[in-house]
């Protein structure tokens, strides 16, 4: 099974460092090229265009190791390359026809039970959450396309936060209900 790769602080710093030597210019260009692959994303009609933006930067993260020393030019560019493969591969997605459901069907669904276990461990380790984090995370991940991404404007200025900041906390404690349900759906599998 493919672990997900997932960004951390030092793949983050690492990223930030390569866009710019100056950790203030560097997080402008961060900002500025994330900004500029939401309005790609939504340009080309992707609902989920602030999500597929976060994947893209993923992506290079994950690759930084292996294209920092050979790439030249600005780092931009390279982002927009790989947005181009992610919105290729949204679309392969989006073309994929659902399986067909059958409502007489009798036979359980090993996949229910699956999915049973992980919703009760995602919801285990979301009581885990101190109270500012669970609140936090669960107003985040709230509305879709537009409204969403004015719904978390208005929660970083409540916050009194910037929105990257807003972003990346938000990423840190996804990150710590991921490798929490992993761990809970690894023990109750057992």
């Amino acid at each position: 099974m493919k672990r997900e790769w997932i960004l951390t602080k030092e793949s983050f710093d690492s990223l930030l460092a390569w866009l710019d030597a100056n950790p203030d210019a560097a997080a402008r260009k961060y900002e500025q090229i994330r900004t500029r692959l939401i309005k790609i994303f939504v340009c080309r009609g992707c609902l989920e265009s602030e999500d597929l933006a976060d994947k893209t930067i993923d992506r290079v993260a994950r690759r930084l190791n292996d294209i920092e020393a050979t790439f030249t030019g600005d780092p931009a560019r390279y982002f927009y390359g790989v947005a181009n493969k992610i919105h290729f591969e949204y679309l392969r997605r989006k073309r994929m026809p659902e399986p067909p459901v059958s409502v007489n069907d009798t036979d359980p669904d090993p996949d229910t039970d699956q999915c049973a276990r992980e919703y009760d461990c995602l919801e285990r380790c979301i009581q885990q959450l101190s109270p500012k984090n669970r609140e936090l995370v669960l107003e985040y991940y709230q509305e879709e396309r537009w409204a969403k991404i004015e719904h978390r404007k208005r929660l970083a200025d409540q916050l009194g936060i910037a929105l990257n900041a807003l972003r990346i906390r938000a990423c840190r404690i996804r990150a710590s209900l991921l490798e929490c349900v992993r761990n809970c759906v690894q023990t109750t599998a057992e």
